[in-house]
């Protein structure tokens, strides 16, 4: 009997890595959708259960998986709750603007947001981490440049909230990077929203007692609505779990490829179901961005394919 191939196992494994990142974005692409649903609670009330319902499913996760002690052990560490309470500062400023945007007639407008934050990713990691860009990265920020003014003077303004989106996204994934992979996704979303509670719950109660942008409507608005705010917990865990486990099985070029099924789906809820208007300077703004991301997607995959064949270059003999 021959032995079975080694290369099978890390096909399997590639194969479910990229389905896990289909599926994660693909949730995130949708998820104006579910804040449809949840009509007609006001942004802040969304963004307030999905902290709670958040951490309550970390919660189960956490018991399911028996991660407690992994959990209490990073809590205890002083600067990863720092670096953390930062970062959760961050997703709440990322979350409320997204709500915010898809829920008043925005959804487009998020949709460019999440299309330039892999430039705008690339910008930080120049400026903060004095990171060298290669020619094609830098002409593919520049394009992205060309492709913000083009839509600022459609707009007639800026687009703030795709730069704020970008910004924030861009800035919380660099904060995470300083923490490396000493913090899992499920304990690192748990320390995030744990940080959050006593906003959320603050956030409640307010609009609870003032009534402030229509009050509070969970229970209001029969089960069903119940129901769909109850899901905004797992709806904003799971994608996340799921990406974690993929960005350990596939490469980062493919992940970073995946990564634009968000903001489609995003884009093609905004035009086709909130039916935003789409005059020909935005189509023209969005054209130049995703000609920007063709450039820095050939050079990701150029680049990489550069770095095996030195690789395989510099390996002993016997060794490949």
């Amino acid at each position: 009997m021959s032995e079975p191939s080694p290369v099978r196992p890390a096909r399997d494994q590639a194969t479910v890595g990229v389905v896990q990142a289909v599926v994660a974005y693909g949730l995130w692409g949708l998820m104006p959708l579910l804040f449809a649903a949840m009509a007609p609670a006001g942004a802040f009330e969304i963004v307030a259960w999905r902290i709670v319902f958040g951490l309550v499913f970390c919660a189960v996760a956490i018991a399911v998986t028996r991660s407690w002690r992994r959990t209490r052990w990073l809590v205890a560490q002083r600067r990863v709750m720092l670096v953390m309470g930062l970062a959760a500062v961050l997703i709440l400023v990322n979350w409320t603007v997204y709500v915010l945007a898809t829920t008043t007639g925005h959804t487009v407008e998020a949709a460019l947001g999440y299309f330039i934050n892999p430039l705008v990713t690339i910008a930080l990691g120049v400026v903060v981490l004095r990171e060298r860009l290669r020619p094609a990265q830098w002409a593919a920020v520049g394009i992205s440049v060309v492709a913000v003014v083009v839509i600022a003077i459609g707009y007639g303004r800026m687009p703030w909230i795709s730069l704020v989106l970008a910004a924030s996204f861009g800035t919380y994934a660099l904060v995470k990077k300083r923490v490396g992979g000493s913090v899992d996704a499920l304990s690192g979303l748990t320390i995030e929203t744990l940080w959050l509670l006593p906003l959320a719950v603050g956030a409640l109660v307010v609009l609870g007692a003032t009534g402030l942008g229509g009050g509070l409507t969970m229970g209001s608005a029969g089960w069903g609505h119940v129901l769909v705010t109850v899901l905004t917990g797992p709806a904003t865990a799971i994608p996340l779990l799921l990406f974690a486990s993929s960005a350990r099985r596939v490469s980062l070029s493919t992940l970073g490829l995946t990564q634009y099924l968000a903001p489609v789906l995003q884009l093609l809820v905004g035009v086709l179901v909130q039916h935003e208007p789409m005059p020909p300077a935005r189509w023209a703004g969005f054209a130049i961005v995703w000609l920007a991301l063709v450039v820095l997607t050939v050079d990701s995959f150029t680049a990489s394919r550069a770095s095996r064949r030195r690789a395989l270059a510099a390996a002993p003999a016997g060794t490949a």
